[in-house]
């Protein structure tokens, strides 16, 4: 049974080795983008530096499964499992908007050990093994001590993977913007939760996310001293990609607001209709 912090030093590693890839292609014009859906790409940079994460990983845990956005289930054992994203915000990387960062995280048998969220551009190292807090380049950091959504500063990201919810999502974003300071969409779901543990936003909140946008930075809020939540309040949040997160203060009032516009039961029987009737996905 592998300790958090021996896995916390190899998420640290594997993150900076997929980094060193992204600085490196960043602007390049031969990226051999390729679509994966309406609007949904990958890239030789998302390859890459996926490539790079997971032969750190191997080095040191060649045993452990691994789970990751574009190679899928790489078999391991039972107890292990890295969550990676190699380059969460395509997009904008595609675009030349510099808000993008490698996420990476291990779970065993499900529970949340380690993860890091890195910035390559910017050389920013969020970090967070269980029970030892999180830290941003060494340095702890806290999740925001607002009280209430009254003056708050939030993170949204728009549900692209699921049109079918764009109503349900924009009467829950009315809302919650009536009552806030200001709400963000910078697209990189896992560098808004690190910048929700960090304090920068007091709150966090979409659907229909996948496990590695969320792993890593789940266990920052937490280890921040923050809350998360799926729709209903519970932890399927990795499972249904529904997540609320933010500060003590402002989660539970946050999640009261998207709760009352419809739980994980709405949601998902919207999510069915979407399969059932098919739709487009859209930009992330």
């Amino acid at each position: 049974m592998s300790p958090p912090l021996p896995l916390l030093d190899t998420a640290t590693a594997s993150a900076r080795a997929g980094g060193a890839v992204l600085r490196r292609l960043f602007g390049d014009s031969a990226l051999d983008v390729r679509r994966k859906g309406a609007n949904d790409f990958v890239t030789r940079a998302d390859r890459e530096s996926e490539e790079a994460v997971i032969a750190a990983i191997r080095e040191r845990f060649p045993d452990h499964r691994i789970l990751t956005e574009e190679a899928g289930v790489l078999a391991g054992d039972d107890e292990h499992e890295w969550v990676i994203d190699p380059l969460d915000g395509t997009t904008n990387f595609l675009q030349g908007l510099p808000v993008f960062c490698v996420s990476v995280a291990c779970r065993r048998r499900g529970e949340l050990l380690a993860g890091v969220v890195y910035e390559p551009l910017a050389d920013r190292m969020f970090a967070a093994a269980r029970g030892q807090g999180a830290t941003l380049d060494g340095q702890p950091i806290r999740a925001s001590e607002r009280t209430g959504l009254a003056d708050a500063f939030l993170a949204t990201g728009y549900p692209f993977r699921a049109h079918a919810a764009l109503d349900l999502y924009l009467g829950t974003f009315r809302e919650i913007f009536l009552q806030v300071r200001a709400i963000r969409r910078c697209g990189a779901a896992a560098l808004d939760l690190a910048h929700t543990a960090a304090g920068v936003y007091d709150g966090f909140f979409e659907f229909r996310l996948s496990p590695w946008d969320l792993a890593a930075g789940v266990l920052l809020v937490r280890e921040a001293g923050g809350r998360v939540s799926d729709l209903d309040g519970g932890e399927r949040f990795l499972e249904s990609g529904n997540v609320v997160a933010g500060g003590p203060g402002v989660q539970p009032e946050l999640l009261r607001v998207v709760a009352r516009r419809g739980g994980e039961a709405a949601l998902a029987a919207l999510t069915a209709d979407l399969a059932t009737h098919g739709a487009p996905v859209g930009a992330g």
